[in-house]
């Protein structure tokens, strides 16, 4: 997968607002409306860009309860991660999930709308799971900063 300087470019200004049109955006990196469509398409069947997302208030959507857990297996077995990894695919609850190094093997960002539903989600996710050790709650306080932005390095030019 490679980028140019100006679709460096573009990916800066989409990753703050994906909702510009292609006008718009191809005037910000000096290109017509047509290029930048071209290169949009490019850099989204490439897999450089993954999706286009809105980030929504778990708070106005009745779910002000967040939290991160940590969770570890019992073992670390290939098929018990590939299971893991599909049980957080298709849960709700997981915002997002991801699989580390370190003291846990998975940390889970988790949204609920009381404490009783996630302890519900407790039993049924982690305590019916056999391959799983333990997990650790830590529930979110403030949320600080949101997004997915990730810092854009021009490639050098050869």
């Amino acid at each position: 997968m490679q980028y140019d300087r100006i679709d460096a470019r573009i990916l800066e200004i989409v990753q703050k607002n994906n909702r510009l049109t292609s006008e718009v955006i191809g005037e910000m990196a000096g290109l017509s409306a047509t290029a930048c469509q071209r290169r949009l398409k490019r850099l989204r069947s490439d897999g450089i860009i993954e999706a286009d997302v809105s980030i929504v208030s778990a708070r106005a959507v009745g779910r002000p309860i967040q939290m991160l857990v940590l969770v570890s297996l019992e073992r670390e077995r290939s098929d018990i991660i590939d299971k893991f990894k599909k049980a957080i695919k298709s849960s709700a609850e997981v915002v997002n999930g991801f699989y580390v190094t370190g003291d846990a093997d998975f940390v889970l960002y988790i949204t609920a709308r009381t404490m009783e539903d996630y302890e519900q989600f407790t039993r049924r996710f982690f305590y019916e799971n056999s391959d799983i050790k333990g997990f650790k709650t830590m529930v979110i306080m403030d949320r600080v900063k949101t997004g997915f932005a990730i810092p854009i390095e021009s490639p050098s030019e050869e």
